[in-house]
């Protein structure tokens, strides 16, 4: 155990320095690429600020008017008949929009339930197997100016579902339900 703690303490220094002394030894200017690098990611830090407060607005509309809370309660027997905790959905819904509060409705369903129960071990799996579609389309693609992004939607909502999908399979399969 002490060895993984050694090698994760020393992993991402040893890289960066092995980075530096191998850009010095191919005669990068390794200190002005850092600069560049820097004054880039600035400019794309602040040409995505609008899609990011876009985004943030509406998931706040979203939730503030009851919309998640009403289209809970309209599945919730469907996941209840077919033997999945409800107290997961919320989670498999919020996940593709928000990390933050996917993650925050994560440390709540483990608070209440226990991070040993199938709700909890759900719970991790799911924010394990899911990504934050809509804020990965809306920063990557706003970044770059892409408008269309139709098809990268529904490819990572896809992806989403495929991974709730097997979430809740393999957290069924190993820890029984």
């Amino acid at each position: 155990m002490q060895i993984v703690s050694l090698i994760s303490l020393w992993f991402i220094p040893a890289l960066i320095g092995f980075i530096l002394l191998y850009g010095t030894y191919k005669r990068v200017p390794t200190y002005e690429s850092f600069v560049e690098g820097g004054k880039d990611g600035i400019k794309i830090a602040i040409s995505i600020i609008p899609f990011l407060v876009g985004m943030l607005v509406a998931i706040s509309i979203f939730r503030a008017s009851g919309a998640l809370e009403f289209f809970l309660d309209m599945i919730r027997p469907l996941f209840t008949a077919i033997g999945i905790p409800p107290d997961v959905v919320p989670l498999a819904i919020i996940r593709p929009i928000s990390g933050n509060a996917a993650l925050g409705m994560t440390s709540d369903l483990i608070a209440e339930h226990g991070p040993d129960s199938l709700v909890g071990r759900m719970a991790s799996v799911i924010q394990g197997s899911t990504d934050t579609t809509f804020y990965v389309l809306t920063v990557y693609f706003g970044a770059v100016g892409i408008k269309k992004m139709g098809d990268a939607l529904k490819v990572g909502l896809l992806a989403d579902l495929a991974g709730f999908i097997a979430a809740i399979v393999i957290v069924l399969i190993v820890f029984g339900g």
